[in-house]
């Protein structure tokens, strides 16, 4: 798929998620702190064994959600990283990570190849995907915190293996090459600035049809219907050292896209992934204060 037809299908029409506005009560597992998702109980509804402890991770979360939460569905703060769950689609709405050049220098202790892909169990048996979902659905487990940003402990790494942090992706022509392209240039940032905000996530777009009309049309994969997005977005902000911030936006298809073409060519306006996705991003920072988006300066009005 060209880039410039991601920008046509963006430009003709949105989705939207609901967004809740109550955070849920973190709890503590093991080394890992998460929050709780418990539905109302009773006939046909398995009922939690216990309550969860409280155990907020704020000052972490603090850092990592500094310029703003983009909403507030089924909010999850990991170790390093903070997501919104989308119940309905088994994925995340939005994962939000804070990259530095020390957070990535390689660690011996840490050993993806020891990390297994695992259920979510902060989240409720109706609402969470698992492995099977997966299992010869010709789609990858893909992560939107990626692996090779959380490097600090092998409990950092192992978390981004939560079902939760994946979603459907084509493997050969995506996820293993342009996706993982993209991956890599955010982590390459970290070398300039001082600090690399990124939030990733999914996009359910519409395209016109046959008849001449526009819909919103996507593949759902086992037993639990796990959504198959149309499409993912990033979106990064850059701290430069004079405390200046730069931004740049991605839209990529969920589908097999050409080794040659340039990652860059998939940026796109900021408001056209906000107005798909329902959320604004990075509302704390205002738009004329960048000194730069997508690699253009910007004026001040």
């Amino acid at each position: 798929m060209k880039p410039s037809h991601v920008l046509a299908l963006v430009s003709t029409g949105t989705v939207s998620w609901v967004a809740g506005s109550v955070y849920e009560r973190l709890k503590s597992n093991g080394t890992t702190v998460e929050a709780a998702s418990i539905a109302p109980t009773g006939l046909g509804r398995p009922e939690p064994e216990s309550l969860p402890d409280v155990v907020p991770q704020v000052n972490r979360t603090a850092e990592i959600m500094k310029y703003g939460f983009p909403g507030y569905d089924q909010i999850r703060s990991m170790n390093n990283y903070v997501m919104s769950y989308d119940r309905r689609n088994r994925t995340a709405h939005w994962v939000f990570e804070r990259l530095t050049r020390d957070d990535l220098k390689e660690k011996n202790k840490v050993d993806r190849t020891k990390c297994n892909f695992q259920e979510d169990e902060s989240i409720h048996p109706f609402f969470r995907s698992t492995n099977d979902d997966y299992k010869n659905s010709g789609y990858d487990r893909g992560h939107l915190a990626a692996a090779g940003n959380h490097r600090l402990s092998q409990t950092h790494c192992q978390q981004t293996f939560l079902l939760s942090n994946m979603a459907p992706q084509v493997g050969r022509g995506f996820n293993r090459t342009a996706w993982n392209k993209l991956e890599k240039h955010v982590r390459h940032l970290t070398k300039f600035y001082k600090n690399v905000y990124v939030c990733t996530g999914p996009l359910y777009l519409p395209r016109k049809e046959t008849d001449g009309k526009m819909y919103v049309k996507y593949q759902v994969i086992g037993p639990n219907n796990v959504a198959v997005p149309t499409h993912f977005f990033k979106v990064i902000v850059c701290e430069t050292h004079e405390q200046q911030v730069e931004m740049e936006a991605y839209l990529m298809p969920n589908a097999v896209i050409d080794e040659n073409t340039s990652i860059h060519s998939f940026r796109i306006p900021i408001e056209a992934i906000e107005r798909s996705a329902g959320m604004i991003f990075f509302e704390k920072i205002p738009r004329h204060t960048f000194k730069k988006i997508n690699g253009r300066k910007v004026t001040s009005v």
